[in-house]
């Protein structure tokens, strides 16, 4: 299903309020960087592919302050831009997989006039744009030889066009398996404590007509044990160089269960999502976030407002619980450290 999540549009961001789904649809249009930042930071935006895009798109929104016609002085105003959008979220390396390019391309064209340097920067935020939308449907084709006809898959989060530009990582694997004219059925955890399965992605299956069970999160090993489920796929948000995975907290147990029955266990991702400088998922950054999210829900107390509480936002999947994971390039296999290297080398 291609649906665009953000896009750039007249000098500014369109972006899907995604905290207001499935209730409501409504577009938000950042003018300046301060409110994209807050977008990201609020999950309006979300989603590690996305939040690349939501990056490279706030760099431009952060030259509209810069006054003057100094090369060398625009070239710290575009760093220090990016500096401030890494400060959002830690974890998704997309982000600053994207922040890093439009630095790079800010510097080497640091003797071009600002105006030009200006059209290089544009023109690298929408060649990254561009190429989510390419990645994700190339991922989508190899993703889908992984899936029969008569099969139930599971995931979890949302990994989906809202979580990308416009197509998705692992729901990109569902969609392109039914174009193939695949018959299959897909379980949606609901992904406390902010309900992304719930709210996110059980809204787009069924807008691209996929059928679709909704489940609690505590719900996964007895449909598991109950021979409901043939495979899982999930999204990712950084992957090591080991083949360690961080993804939405509940994707870890997810993984133990699905080893404990014989289920396998699959990682969509594209070469963005992977950080090579890190040797194992332990390096990897997890966000921590406010207990708002949860002790209420929908303006609604869950629990005593002086109640401890830990928040993770990730946990991290060991490589030995990974069946394949599924990128642009192919499907990767064990031994991970290896054929990763062998395959981005």
């Amino acid at each position: 299903m291609a649906m665009e999540t953000i896009t750039w549009v007249k000098g500014q961001v369109k972006l899907i309020d995604q905290t207001l789904l499935p209730g409501k649809l409504k577009y938000i249009y950042c003018k300046d960087v301060k409110t994209l930042w807050e977008a990201i930071k609020r999950l309006s935006v979300r989603g590690a592919p996305a939040l690349g895009v939501a990056a490279a798109f706030g760099v431009l929104l952060g030259l509209k302050k810069f006054k003057g016609k100094d090369s060398a002085k625009f070239v710290k105003h575009v760093a220090d831009v990016c500096d401030y959008i890494g400060t959002s979220r830690p974890t998704a390396v997309n982000l600053f997989a994207a922040l890093e390019e439009m630095k790079a391309s800010a510097v080497m064209h640091r003797d071009c006039s600002v105006t030009e340097i200006t059209k290089y920067l544009k023109k690298t935020a929408m060649a990254i744009y561009d190429e989510d939308r390419r990645v994700c449907r190339t991922m989508g084709k190899f993703g889908a030889t992984l899936i029969r006809s008569g099969q139930n898959v599971l995931t979890v989060c949302n990994a989906g066009a809202l979580a990308t530009v416009d197509f998705g990582t692992a729901l990109g694997v569902f969609y392109s398996a039914k174009a193939q004219r695949k018959k299959f059925k897909v379980y949606a955890c609901e992904t406390r404590p902010l309900l992304q399965g719930a709210r996110l992605t059980t809204w787009e299956l069924l807008r691209g007509g996929i059928d679709t069970t909704l489940i609690c999160d505590n719900m996964a090993a007895t449909v598991m044990k109950q021979g409901k489920v043939d495979a899982i796929f999930t999204g990712a948000d950084r992957v090591a160089a080991n083949g360690d995975s961080a993804n939405k907290i509940g994707t870890y147990s997810l993984a133990v269960l699905a080893k404990y029955h014989k289920i396998p266990f699959y990682i969509v991702a594209p070469r963005s999502t992977f950080d090579l400088s890190i040797k194992s998922g332990q390096e990897i950054p997890i966000e921590e976030r406010d207990k708002s999210e949860v002790i209420n829900f929908q303006n609604q107390s869950t629990a005593p407002k002086q109640v401890k509480v830990y928040n993770p936002a990730f946990d991290v999947t060991d490589a030995k619980l990974i069946t394949a994971i599924v990128t642009e390039h192919g499907i990767i296999k064990p031994p991970f450290r290896q054929n990763i290297k062998n395959v981005f080398k």
